[in-house]
């Protein structure tokens, strides 16, 4: 009951006011921390696997002890001398996401995954968290950082993997900073990465609220080449040498396109200004996947590449969840618990969504409508989302988080992007 009660008040206390000052706490330096999530359905570990300092700090210097979503993780960070909390991170994993799998309930695994912090200036206490679909804490580890350790590998000092700048942002030290990161490109087709760089880039921009912020980006093309060309499928029996050893088929569902090479990732980045990612993949086959604060990775040689890579950027940017029902078997939403997504409900707390924004006169549940100006713009109550067709609602008939069709994001999934980029730029 503790735990859900710690849970609650940082979901819920996530926009208040934070005092934390970066310069006392903080050099100008990334702190980036390597786990191995590991076990099965019944039960979960974290071990630490290595430190490394980057040499700068391109997250968030301001709000430093709130988070903006709860997400399935917390990472906090705490000063060792005085107790107080200099640092919280929320995050989600495809660990998380496998556990819920009937594989899951058959064998142990072990999975990479990678964090970045601030570089604490003294020694510092780090607790990172993993939590159920019901938010009850299942897993828990606190180690210490101490800055001064000779076993913290210096990384990105030499030998950077080239990149290209394709947007500056207006203010470089209080904005977002995306890296597109090749996968799958050989040397060669390296200028057709760069063209697909671009292209995501402006799908994303013609969307709101992105287009109104647009100069709050900066916006990087990490060009790494990889041996093959292409990405591995292992349903058609192809694995391929490429950079990321990103393939299809992850946890047997076919479109669903990772890397587990979590590590390999950031350290092909290391030295090169980022905190969000997007890996493009040179493939025509449709796929992709997106996890909260970790990676959205998107096929490229597509007719539905502009709107999958927009809509996986809102699973790992936005924390935003879909919409469409998707099967009912092993679900990830229950009806004792509100989602941590923004654009999802159970009902369980709809006053802290998007209850503000239905007129009164809607119906709830909303019944869907056959006039195609109503279906992106009239929020109320859908049911349907979240993978399930029953007992979770979205906020409009359709949304980019729903469909490929449907030109923009709805009201609820802007704003609650909106106020994403607001708390990473904030002053």
């Amino acid at each position: 009951m503790k735990r859900l009660w710690i849970y609650a008040i940082l979901a819920l206390a996530c926009f208040s006011a934070g005092a934390v000052d970066f310069d006392q706490y903080f050099v100008d330096a990334t702190l980036r921390v390597d786990y191995s999530f590991a076990g099965d359905s019944e039960r979960q570990e974290i071990f630490l696997d290595q430190l490394s300092r980057l040499p700068r700090w391109w997250g968030r210097h301001a709000r430093l002890d709130e988070a903006p979503l709860a997400g399935d993780g917390t990472i906090t960070m705490r000063d060792h001398r005085s107790g107080n909390v200099i640092y919280v991170h929320t995050f989600s994993s495809l660990f998380q996401e496998w556990i819920s799998t009937a594989e899951a309930k058959q064998v142990r695994k072990a999975m990479e995954n990678v964090f970045l912090l601030p570089m604490p200036r003294d020694t510092a206490d780090v607790t990172i968290e993993l939590r159920d679909p019901h938010h009850r804490v299942t897993s828990t580890l606190t180690h210490q950082v101490v800055p001064t350790d000779i076993l913290i590998a210096h990384r990105g000092e030499h030998n950077v993997t080239p990149y290209v700048t394709l947007q500056a942002a207006a203010d470089t030290t209080r904005c977002i900073h995306i890296a597109y990161v090749a996968e799958g490109y050989t040397e060669a087709e390296m200028p057709q990465f760069i063209e697909h760089c671009r292209e995501a880039m402006e799908a994303l921009f013609a969307h709101e609220p992105f287009k109104s912020l647009r100069d709050r980006f900066n916006i990087v093309a990490v060009t790494c080449p990889s041996h093959d060309s292409g990405v591995s499928d292992p349903g058609e029996g192809i694995w391929l040498n490429t950079a990321l050893g990103s393939h299809f088929d992850t946890f047997y569902s076919k479109r669903y396109l990772t890397t587990l090479y979590l590590k390999q990732l950031h350290n092909v980045l290391a030295g090169i200004p980022y905190e969000h990612i997007i890996i493009l993949a040179n493939t025509e086959h449709y796929g992709g996947g997106g996890i909260y604060n970790s990676y959205n990775l998107t096929y490229t040689r597509g007719k539905h590449f502009r709107p999958v890579v927009v809509h996986e950027f809102g699973h790992s940017f936005a924390g935003l969840g879909d919409e469409y029902p998707y099967g009912d078997d092993d679900p990830r939403y229950f009806s004792d618990v509100e989602p941590w997504e923004p654009n999802l409900t159970t009902l369980r707390d709809f006053a802290s969504k998007w209850a503000d924004l239905v007129d009164p006169s809607t119906p709830c549940p909303t019944p869907e409508s056959q006039d195609s100006t109503l279906m992106t713009r009239r929020v109320g109550l859908f049911e349907g989302g979240g993978y399930l067709s029953k007992d979770v609602y979205r906020p409009t008939q359709d949304c980019r988080m729903r469909t490929n069709s449907v030109p923009e994001f709805c009201p609820v999934c802007q704003r609650a992007i909106r106020r994403l980029i607001d708390f990473y730029t904030a002053p």
